[in-house]
């Protein structure tokens, strides 16, 4: 959630506290709106559920679970992530501190392997994982790694995105935007989109674009009506 804060634990920690702190008083002053309105009762008869949202837009995210539901989220070993891992966990999320694979080639690497095998654990357990789906440093584009944890979990994925009306966006590779406090809050959901076992590379392909596409026009919803009231 935020970058370069060091690699001090101490420091890491005041500045995940921290940030958790500021995203709390976000909530607590912002109206809050679901779109759509019965978004967690159509949400039961899919979870445990793999839900996916885009680098850049997950600071708010953790107020879009209920307190009720076990979410865990997929956060890396990076100092940057441990951050991130301070801020989610103290805002009532799980933690998986491990990178997710985009690609095959990716599996042994940055603990894409372990971060698959975690999630399938926890998704077996009951709990919904969450993701972000796009490609390092490319924004907005959906790599293979959400589908193929569907795939061979039998989990169907869910495109979810959390606006604020007031907000500053950053000139970076994933769009990112800094929430402030004192406006609307909207929850936006895409429908579920399920990923066969037996799915051949173009299927899974399919998938995948199917994810971009549910994504890119849930956050546009998500703002629109953020901004619209």
């Amino acid at each position: 959630m935020l970058k370069r804060a060091g690699r001090s634990p101490l420091l890491q920690k005041l500045v995940g506290n921290a940030l958790a702190g500021y995203l709390l008083a976000v909530r607590k002053t912002s109206s809050f709106r679901l779109d759509p309105p019965d978004l967690y009762e159509r949400l039961e008869v899919d979870l445990p559920a793999i839900v996916a949202m885009w680098h850049g837009q997950h600071f708010v995210m953790p107020f879009a679970r209920p307190p009720s539901y076990d979410v865990r989220v997929m956060i890396s070993r990076s100092a940057d992530g441990e951050i991130n891992a301070i801020a989610a966990s103290k805002l009532g999320l799980g933690l998986i501190r491990a990178s997710g694979a985009h690609h095959a080639h990716q599996v042994s690497k940055r603990g894409g392997l372990r971060g698959f095998i975690e999630a399938m654990r926890c998704l077996k357990e009951g709990a919904s994982v969450a993701m972000t789906a796009d490609v390092p440093k490319v924004s907005r584009v959906a790599g293979l790694g959400i589908v193929q944890l569907a795939r061979h979990s039998g989990r169907p994925i869910v495109p979810m995105a959390v606006a604020t009306s007031r907000h500053i966006d950053l000139s970076t590779w994933d769009r990112a935007t800094i929430n402030l406090p004192f406006g609307r809050m909207v929850v936006a959901s895409g429908e579920a989109i399920h990923v066969a076992p037996d799915a051949d590379d173009a299927v899974l392909e399919e998938a995948r674009k199917a994810v971009e596409a549910s994504m890119n026009e849930t956050t546009e919803r998500a703002y629109a009506l953020a901004k619209s009231g």
